[in-house]
């Protein structure tokens, strides 16, 4: 059973995964706001020294 049927398994893995992926990469995504302050912090900083 498992010998015929090893490909559709490890396709639906790889489904899993990649879906998994996304939705991580989706809940932690930062805001391009967040990031924006955080260059422009990190520039006047490196301008300061």
């Amino acid at each position: 059973m498992l010998a015929k049927s090893w490909k559709k398994i490890l396709l639906f893995v790889l489904i899993i995964a990649c879906l998994f992926n996304v939705i991580n990469k989706l809940v932690h995504k930062a805001s391009m706001e967040q990031e924006v302050k955080a260059s422009v912090q990190y520039m006047q900083e490196q301008n300061k020294k």
